[in-house]
């Protein structure tokens, strides 16, 4: 998937250990995060880690997407109290020698599967990871 052109872009910087050193962005009111192994993969699981970032965007996007459809379907009291839950799985991919993820989203709220699927669609998240994002590697 491309984009015509960019109508917001989100800065970011990793820098340490990784999965145990530092994240920040310096975007709008910016924020910055102390990352930390999960204890489940063996770290201290004293801070953050990318897949709960990635789980709370998702989650965000999502609602935001699903929000947005109930509206366009004339169905926004439907939406109005809505919560999405993401779950972000790491574990070992079948299909390839190394570790990958899986996302579960549940939708608390609604009854409406057709305002469900319409949210999904429109979720750029959804599409990123359904159709393929373009990413650019470089050196800086």
């Amino acid at each position: 998937m491309t984009i015509q052109k960019p109508q917001y872009t989100a800065h970011a910087t990793a820098r340490g250990k990784g999965r145990d050193g530092q994240v920040s962005s310096d975007d709008d009111s910016g924020l910055q995060l102390r990352l930390a192994t999960p204890k489940s993969l063996g770290g201290q699981g004293d801070g953050q880690n990318p897949e709960q970032l990635f789980a709370m965007a998702y989650a965000g996007c999502f609602l935001t997407a699903l929000q947005l459809a109930a509206g366009r379907m004339g169905k926004v009291k439907e939406a109005r109290n809505a919560v999405v839950h993401a779950n972000v799985h790491m574990g070992q991919a079948t299909e390839m020698d190394d570790l990958g993820v899986a996302v579960d989203i549940l939708v608390e709220g609604i009854a409406d599967q057709a305002l469900i699927d319409a949210g999904h669609e429109m979720c750029p998240y959804s599409r990123a990871l359904k159709h393929g994002a373009v990413v650019n590697v470089s050196k800086a």
